[in-house]
């Protein structure tokens, strides 16, 4: 058992990418819709290109959605509207009648035999008002018409009537005035009116529930199929072309199939499959990091970061299609291959973007022309998206990829129904709106960078601004140095240009590279600008531990100050294991007799182990050295760059760092011109 647990923490690294890689491949699968795939691939207006075609089984053709959303607008249209009496309403308009009444008798000097007249006259207007019903209009259906016939509900009763039978606010007033007059002449009659028009309040009011359930049941009335092909029967030839009648009848027994292929029986063996082809696309992944991208490999941090942007698109396009399929094109799977590239390189970005779309076919509705379209669109991605520090760069990147989106659409739509006037222009705003969601891109890096640790060229580009805090303090305190941490960066961003190395990170890590030298400026002679070197006042070793200790410095100076580990490695790598060579040999000569202890003169490292942390050190000692010479020719820097870049070969200061002797020699050749040009030299090199 011991040894079990030793060989799982030997090998925690590789364990963690099993685990990851069978949790994805769950995950993923666990989002694939429950449903069997068709064995035949079928499109409008194309010929069949399979067998003839006969039923294996009775089915029913079903209604298309247009179909059944025209019946419906019909059932909408015809649906009878539902109208309440309310009888409560009648009762309490005639008692508040007859208290007015009673009150206006009581304090009004109205005659008697005009008094019972307005009584008469105003129990008739209501009973006739409460007759027929008073309609609220104020929450009647605005679909009603003044001839449609509605039902109207008394008690427990209902009668079907014409909806201008039911008196509206004029009519009541119109009746008023007929039996009043117009214009009342006497003060009873005022009376009357005011009153009337006071008590009298509509009691027929739109039943929208009841409505609304009658027409729920009408709709549940609605016949999803209109025939049945029994089995045996023929449904294309071989050669015909798909449409019309036998388009129907095969999305019909598509749908029919795949809900008989997913059964509790075949459920292990359909999982089964796409846990299979799902681990074969994120074991592709996997090889590809290993075998292209080992740096990426061999940390799981970043292959954590990879398959969770994965999964990530997986899941978005998974819920729109599950929850509205007609919003497929809106997610913006573009933000894939933009935040992989950011944080990695194109080459990667693109291999992860394809994979993802595939997996994605299994998900989508006609998946053909999604995965082609996607696959455009992720090319078109790595190809002009670049520099996204650059404000412009962006806008001008996802315009260009909405307009292949919108061309590639356009030529499949013409392609399926042989002209252009049956393209659906809503897709254009879906792509529209997939190009505006792009720019969460921006976003979604800035996340990683405080999630996963990544640095992106976007914040390379702020750190290597000069009047950032740390670097405006350390041309305060350390000038020389500052100085020295300019000419090397750009020495290293000119050598990571011509090596294809990043020439951002390069450039960044160069100007931080020593920023330990601030705490002990004049400890470092490019700051010793009065000539007293405080070296003389102590011994090789305490003066090879104080330069060895602005590495320790910078790293724990870089780390209160938050910046990433990826610029922090430069500050770690850029001395490597190398020795403080002149205190070294200081040391030697005062203590002949005496073995000196090496690692009291060496640097801790670690060794470069990136092409950019390499460039880094063959150019800071480069720069450093050159300023040693007293009379610079361009023999004796040539001369010198080759034993430093020799000497740093001999002491395998390299052997991490996956560079090629071809590109060392291509950086000595980028030093060495630079340099030169620095010291106003001209050499000619030979074809």
């Amino acid at each position: 058992m011991s040894d079990l647990i030793n060989k799982i923490y030997k090998n925690n690294a590789m364990v963690y990418k099993v685990l990851l890689f069978l949790i994805s491949v769950v995950a993923i699968v666990y989002l694939f819709p429950k449903g069997g795939q068709f064995k035949y691939d079928f499109n409008k207006g194309k010929p069949w290109q399979y067998d003839n075609l006969y039923a294996s089984f009775d089915f029913s053709i079903q209604k298309s959605k247009e179909e059944i959303d025209t019946e419906k607008q019909e059932l909408i249209r015809t649906n009878k509207k539902y109208f309440v009496y309310d009888n409560a309403i009648v009762t309490a308009t005639k008692s508040s009648f007859t208290s007015k009444i009673n009150f206006i008798q009581e304090n009004d000097s109205i005659a008697s035999p005009q008094m019972l007249h307005l009584i008469a006259t105003g129990n008739f207007i209501i009973d006739e008002v409460y007759k027929k019903g008073f309609i609220n209009e104020a929450n009647q259906s605005q679909s009603i018409q003044d001839n449609d016939i509605i039902i109207l509900r008394k008690n427990n009763e209902i009668e079907e009537i014409v909806y201008n039978q039911l008196l509206k606010y004029k009519d009541v007033l119109e009746l008023i005035t007929q039996n009043i007059g117009a214009h009342p002449l006497d003060y009873g009659q005022n009376k009357l009116l005011s009153t009337l028009l006071e008590v009298l309040k509509p009691n027929v009011n739109y039943d929208n529930g009841f409505t609304q359930k009658a027409l729920d049941e009408s709709f549940k009335n609605i016949s999803y199929t209109k025939g049945l092909i029994t089995t045996g029967e023929l449904i294309i030839l071989k050669g015909d072309i798909v449409e019309g009648r036998k388009l129907e009848v095969l999305n019909s027994l598509k749908k029919e199939s795949e809900s008989k292929v997913w059964t509790e029986s075949n459920y292990i063996w359909i999982v089964s499959g796409y846990t299979v082809l799902v681990s074969l696309a994120l074991l592709m992944l996997l090889l590809f990091l290993q075998k292209y991208r080992s740096e990426i490999y061999s940390n799981n941090n970043k292959v954590t970061f990879i398959f969770f942007n994965v999964f990530l698109m997986v899941l978005i396009q998974t819920l729109v299609v599950k929850y509205n399929s007609d919003y497929l094109y809106v997610v913006p799977l573009s933000i894939l291959p933009i935040v992989l590239k950011a944080f990695f390189d194109a080459r990667l970005g693109l291999f992860a973007h394809v994979l993802t779309v595939l997996l994605l076919g299994f998900i989508v509705p006609n998946s053909f022309e999604f995965i082609y379209l996607h696959i455009i669109a992720g090319m078109v991605t790595i190809l002009t998206v670049s520099d996204l520090y650059k404000r412009a760069s962006l806008f001008i990147s996802i315009g260009q990829i909405t307009l292949i989106y919108m061309i590639t659409y356009l030529a499949f739509s013409i392609i399926k129904e042989g002209n252009a006037s049956q393209i659906n222009w809503d897709y254009f705003i879906l792509f529209s709106a997939n190009g505006l969601l792009s720019f969460l891109s921006l976003f979604f890096i800035y996340m990683y960078e405080k999630i996963f640790g990544l640095v992106s060229d976007v914040t390379l580009l702020e750190l290597s601004n000069t009047n950032s805090k740390l670097l405006r303090e350390l041309n305060e305190k350390a000038p020389g140095t500052f100085q020295h941490s300019m000419q090397v960066a750009n020495l290293a961003e000119a050598a990571a240009n011509e090596i294809g190395a990043n020439s951002m990170l390069a450039r960044t890590g160069a100007l931080y590279h020593d920023i330990g030298k601030m705490l002990n400026p004049m400890y470092f002679i490019e700051n010793q600008s009065t000539g007293v070197n405080p070296h003389n006042d102590l011994s090789p070793r305490d003066s090879a531990s104080i330069i060895i200790d602005h590495v320790i410095k910078g790293i724990e100076l870089a780390k209160e100050n938050r910046l990433p580990d990826r610029i922090i490695d430069f500050i770690r790598t850029h001395h490597g294991t190398s020795l403080v060579y002149y205190f070294y040999m200081k040391e030697q000569e005062l203590n002949p007799e005496e073995e000196v202890e090496i690692a009291k003169f060496q640097y801790p490292g670690p060794i470069p182990f990136s092409k950019e942390t390499a460039i880094l050190m063959i150019c800071d000692a480069a720069e450093a050295a050159t300023k040693s010479i007293k009379n610079p020719t361009a023999q004796s820097i040539d001369t010198l760059i080759n034993k430093i870049v020799e000497k740093q070969k001999s002491d395998n200061q390299f052997v991490n760092s996956d560079i090629t002797f071809r590109e060392i020699e291509k950086i000595k050749k980028v030093v060495k011109k630079k340099l030169m040009n620095i010291y106003h030299l001209r050499i000619e090199y030979p074809d």
